[in-house]
Parts: C-alpha cells; sequence; structure tokens
C-alpha cells in the first residue's frame, strides 16, 4: 500500500514521518490522525491558510484545488506551485506516494 511521507519538520517533526494513507482522506486528517500538531485555525472549513503545505511528489494523486481553495492559498506565506490547504487536499490514488513537506511558518 501507499504511503504519505511528512518530510522532516524542526518543531512538529523533526524525524519526518511515514503514513498510511486511504481514498477520501485529507492531508491534515492524515497529519492530526497520527500525532502531528498541524495548524488548521478555521476547523477545515478552507477560510484560512495555516494548514498550507507543499507537495513535494504525488500530486497528481490528489483531489483538483478549487477556486476558493485557490483563493484562499494566496495569502499562504510561502506559496509554491505545488502548494496546497491540508484540509482541501484529498487522496484520490494510492497507486504511487506522495511527499509533504510542512512549511516552517504558517
Amino acid at each position: 500500500m501507499s504511503k504519505i511521507i511528512f518530510l522532516p519538520h524542526k518543531i512538529l517533526l523533526p524525524s519526518g514521518g511515514i503514513f498510511t494513507m486511504h481514498i477520501g482522506d485529507t492531508i491534515l486528517d492524515i497529519a492530526l490522525n497520527n500525532n502531528i500538531n498541524m495548524q488548521h485555525a478555521c476547523e477545515k472549513s478552507c477560510a484560512c491558510s495555516t494548514c498550507h503545505c507543499i507537495v513535494r511528489e504525488g500530486y497528481n494523486l490528489l483531489s483538483k484545488i478549487t477556486e476558493s481553495e485557490n483563493d484562499v492559498l494566496d495569502k499562504a506565506w510561502g506559496l509554491e506551485y505545488s502548494s496546497r490547504l491540508a484540509c482541501q487536499a484529498k487522496i484520490i490514488d494510492i497507486s504511487s506516494n506522495i511527499k509533504v513537506e510542512i512549511p516552517l511558518y504558517t
């Protein structure tokens, strides 16, 4: 089974982590279910950018970005082409691994 790989984060996950993923899970759900205290100030309602993450591999295995997610994401610090809101990025394909970076600042 494919895995989601969280790259090391200085505060939240110093050693990184590899976890099981299932279709329909969001990146944020997987993080929270595995004791990664990712910020999510709007409680997963796509109203803030505190759960901003960067998908380093496997971007195509996630749901398409919506217009509202894209609008909120514009407020994120350190925005990159493969940035997503972890609360909105749902796993739609488990044929390969996904590699995620949580930015140091959100």
